[in-house]
């Protein structure tokens, strides 16, 4: 019995060694996903754990720049991405676009507005910040190609995350919101999708290892696993699309 127990620990330790944290920050619109890609990932990678930080795109690069221990960055747009790129955050080779997604208009249950005209006599809207949200940065050149920017800006409550402006709407804190398609499963019963918003740059989520990754090796093997079949099913089931 005490060889058999000796000969379980000697073949667990190595394990428990080799054991590390991995620390990955990404978009808010990320969270239900990557919360089940993450223990998909500890499932593979025994011992290992994943250590989420969710936060608007633009923060979480200011973050790795002052310095967090960051391993892994997943944005929701490019220009997020660029200026990390540009900052040198990056380890090189290691940037790629992981999955797609859509801008929609949502209202609460039971709201008649139903298109971008209908939002003209709405007393309050809201997205994200357009100057650290990439949802405010698309939802703004969306409105001003419709040319509707300019009369609807002064009615609008920005968030700090795209999450944060999904619950103004559920809360019935705003008439309306822009958002993206797959934080409607989110809040469901509570608030619709009404219209797919068009935007002129498609809407793509990179990833990338940090350039000083506490742990590079298990931080490519997290974006390994996004792009992977097993990723790619787990991001479709919370309703993204493909890169």
């Amino acid at each position: 019995m005490r060889k058999s127990l000796f000969a379980i620990v000697a073949a667990t330790l190595p394990l428990l060694a080799g054991a590390a944290d991995l620390t990955v920050s990404a978009a808010a619109s990320l969270t239900n996903a990557f919360k089940a890609l993450a223990q998909a990932f500890e499932a593979a990678h025994p011992g290992d754990k994943v250590l989420l930080n969710f936060a608007a795109s633009d923060p979480l690069v200011q973050q790795v720049a002052r310095g967090a221990p960051v391993d892994v960055l997943a944005s929701a747009d490019q220009e997020a991405m660029d200026k990390a790129q540009k900052l040198q955050l990056l380890a090189a080779g290691t940037r790629r676009d992981f999955a797609s997604n859509t801008v929609v208009l949502v209202v609460p249950h039971g709201s008649k507005i139903a298109s971008l005209a209908d939002l003209k006599p709405a007393q309050r809207l809201t997205t994200g910040n357009p100057a650290s949200v990439p949802i405010g940065r698309y939802a703004q050149a969306a409105l001003e190609k419709a040319g509707l920017w300019q009369a609807l800006q002064p009615k609008f409550v920005f968030g700090t995350s795209v999450r944060q402006s999904l619950d103004y709407v559920a809360r019935g804190e705003a008439d309306a919101g822009f958002v993206y398609a797959t934080d409607v499963l989110a809040q469901k019963d509570k608030v619709k999708a009404v219209l797919a918003v068009p935007t002129e740059t498609p809407v793509r989520y990179p990833i990338a290892v940090i350039a000083n990754a506490p742990q590079p090796q298990l931080a490519r093997q997290f974006t390994d696993y996004a792009v992977s079949p097993a990723g790619q099913a787990i991001l479709a089931k919370h309703g993204f699309g493909k890169p």
